[in-house]
């Protein structure tokens, strides 16, 4: 069974622990700036929505990489970066209409949500579960994929 992120921006109060414990997880530091998952404010409104990368189908990050750095992890289906081939080009970064993958100056690469090896950190440790690791099917991926199919199959 295939995981996916589910953010509820509803339940969110922008405590920054995903933040937090995502730096601590990648980098043994607690640096929210070094942080793979981003809490954005939305000061008029009142309200904090977290967004990460949702490691999508289309994988423009993946795709746009010249030195095939980014690979699929076929049982997670996160798309991860390999340090050891990333050069730190930033074509991703351009590629990603998100803006979820970060060019990380200290290394010199680039850094994107790879899911923890499949236990997230984001989500173990939001209290008010606003982040959750759940059955991709449960999330709507399911349903998008029937989805594009009948459009495809539209296209015929």
């Amino acid at each position: 069974m295939q995981k996916s992120l589910y953010i509820n921006p509803e339940k969110c109060t922008g405590c920054l622990q995903c933040e937090m414990a995502c730096s601590y997880e990648h980098t043994g530091t607690i640096n929210p700036s070094l942080s793979r998952i981003k809490v954005f404010s939305f000061e008029h409104e009142g309200r904090k929505v977290p967004y990460t990368c949702t490691q999508c189908d289309e994988a423009w990050c993946m795709q746009s990489c010249p030195t095939d750095a980014i690979k699929l992890d076929k049982v997670l289906g996160a798309k991860v970066v390999n340090e050891d081939t990333c050069v730190g080009c930033k074509v991703c970064t351009i590629s990603c209409p998100f803006g979820t993958i970060n060019y990380v100056a200290e290394t010199g690469k680039v850094a994107k949500c790879d899911l923890c090896a499949g236990d997230p950190a984001c989500a173990t440790a939001c209290p008010t579960e606003a982040i959750t690791f759940v059955d991709s099917n449960w999330t709507g991926l399911e349903r998008m994929r029937k989805w594009a199919a009948k459009a495809n199959d539209a296209s015929l």
